[in-house]
C-alpha cells in the first residue's frame, strides 16, 4: 500500500483466503513484519487455523452476555478513515460479527512484544501541527474529555475509535477492540488496562469484555484476548 499525505485505501473488494499466507501481501512492510513469533503471522495463523472465531473471543463476548458469535466477514489489514482524511488506522484484523440478536464490528489488534505505537506524549511531539486536533477529534468519538495521559499508547486511541467508526458505517448494534496477546509474558497488558481505565472501565481482565461508559451512537466494548491461555 502506498502512502503520501494520507493513506491510499484499498479498493473494498476481497477474495477468499487460501491460507494464513494470503495475508502477507496486505502488510505495509511484508518483509519485515511477516515473521513466525510476530503479531502479524500470529494473528493470521490463530484465525486461519482455528473453526472459525477463537475461542478466547467466544469466551469474552459470552461474558458479556453476547454468546455464539458468527463471523460474517473477517478482513486482514483493515483501514479506517479517521475524521481528519489524514491517515487511516490500519487494524491487524476487522471482523463483523452476528450474535442472536446484534450486529457486532471488531477491530482486533495483535500484539506478542511490540507496545502500542509510540505514546501520546511522544507522537505530540512530532512536526505535525495537526496532530493535537487529530488527538481532540478521537477523544471525541471516545466521549473522554479533559486532560489526556501522555504515557498512553497513542495506537490504542485510534484502534478503538475505528471501532466506533466502523459500527456506525455498518449500522452495526455495538463496536467492539479487542487485543489478542500472544505473549508468554502479557506484555503490554498493565498498559491496556490504564487505557481502559482513562475510557471509565475497572476491573480489566483477560478472554472478558468490558462495556466502556459512553453515549456515542452506540455500545463499546474493550477486551484482551490471550492466547496463551490454553483455550484456542
Amino acid at each position: 500500500m502506498t502512502q503520501n499525505k494520507r493513506t491510499q485505501r484499498r479498493k473494498n473488494i476481497f477474495v477468499p483466503s487460501t491460507g494464513p499466507d494470503s495475508w502477507h501481501q496486505l502488510l505495509m512492510e511484508p518483509d519485515k513484519q511477516w515473521r513466525a513469533g510476530y503479531s502479524a503471522h500470529s494473528i493470521a495463523s490463530a484465525w486461519e487455523d482455528g473453526s472459525g472465531l477463537p475461542k478466547s473471543f467466544g469466551a469474552a463476548f459470552a461474558s458479556v452476555g453476547l454468546v455464539e458469535p458468527q463471523v460474517l466477514f473477517a478482513v486482514p489489514e483493515w483501514v479506517t478513515d479517521l475524521p481528519d482524511g489524514y491517515r487511516g488506522s490500519q487494524s491487524d484484523l476487522f471482523a463483523l460479527l452476528r450474535t442472536a440478536d446484534q450486529l457486532i464490528a471488531v477491530t482486533v489488534e495483535g500484539k506478542v512484544d511490540e507496545p502500542f505505537g509510540p505514546t501520546v506524549e511522544k507522537w505530540l511531539s512530532g512536526t505535525s501541527s495537526a496532530r493535537p486536533k487529530r488527538l481532540a477529534d478521537l477523544c471525541e468519538l471516545l466521549s473522554v474529555a479533559g486532560e489526556v495521559d501522555g504515557s498512553l499508547g497513542y495506537q490504542l486511541f485510534h484502534r478503538t475509535a475505528s471501532a466506533i467508526i466502523e459500527a456506525n458505517r455498518f449500522k452495526a448494534d455495538a463496536a467492539a477492540m479487542i487485543v489478542q496477546s500472544f505473549s508468554k509474558e502479557d506484555r503490554w497488558f498493565d498498559d491496556f488496562s490504564k487505557f481502559a481505565a482513562f475510557l471509565g472501565v475497572a476491573d480489566v481482565a483477560k478472554n472478558r469484555l468490558q462495556l466502556v461508559p459512553v453515549s456515542n451512537g452506540c455500545p463499546l466494548y474493550i477486551g484482551w484476548c490471550d492466547q496463551q491461555s490454553g483455550e484456542d
